[in-house]
């Protein structure tokens, strides 16, 4: 039996003007509610076109399915978390550490603000986990996590740096996606946020050294 083809997740064209955009903007942004409101289960591009108030027939100019608006929806996420971790971790204006903590207060507040859409779209995750762009994001926030970690660990090594930024990325990522499936206020979120990066901070202060090799 052949091998089932996944459905394409790739957009049929780029809006070229402003009505085009226009149109691509009302449909994502209607894409969103109807994803908070009916969930990755119930998402239909009928559903999406409707809450729009465009034609099926105009969604799927751009869109070819609702595989495709789903990885749109997610591509755009994966853009905003690179933009927040590169901004933060490369304003040399500030010490490392006041930009690590800066860092955990933005990631936890945004990872509250989206819980939501984010909850909706890990269920649609395998739609597109595989894709390059899920790799190319991944790999970049590494490469800033690393390039911050040779900064804040003068004195370790290669290994111990990567494993620190590792640690830190699952962390925030794991931590992140638990504390956010509750509802939370600033003061929740801020007392939460100063705890991790009072955690981070204290494994950073050890973590800067050399590895001692074991007498053999």
């Amino acid at each position: 039996m052949a091998p089932r083809r996944k459905a394409s997740i790739s957009a049929r064209k780029q809006p070229q003007q402003a009505r085009s955009t226009d149109l691509v903007a009302a449909i994502l942004e209607a894409a969103v509610q109807v994803l908070t409101t009916e969930g990755a289960q119930r998402f239909t591009t009928a559903r999406v076109a409707e809450k729009a108030g465009v034609s099926v027939g105009s969604l799927y100019q751009y869109f070819p399915n609702k595989a495709a608006i789903l990885f749109r929806l997610q591509s755009d996420e994966w853009q905003q978390t690179t933009r927040l971790l590169h901004g933060i971790l490369e304003d040399t204006s500030r010490p490392p550490l006041v930009r690590l903590r800066a860092l955990v207060h933005a990631f936890l507040q945004s990872e509250c603000d989206e819980a939501a859409i984010r909850g909706a779209l890990d269920d649609a995750a395998p739609l597109y986990r595989d894709a390059p762009e899920a790799r190319q994001a991944t790999a970049s926030g590494r490469r800033a996590l690393l390039a911050f970690m040779r900064e804040v660990l003068p004195d370790a090594g290669e290994a111990d740096r990567a494993r620190a930024a590792d640690l830190i990325k699952a962390t925030l990522s794991q931590v992140g996606k638990h504390f956010s499936e509750t509802p939370r206020n600033r003061a929740e979120i801020s007392a939460y946020a100063d705890a991790m990066s009072d955690m981070f901070c204290a494994y950073l202060s050890t973590a800067n050294k050399p590895r001692r090799r074991k007498a053999g």
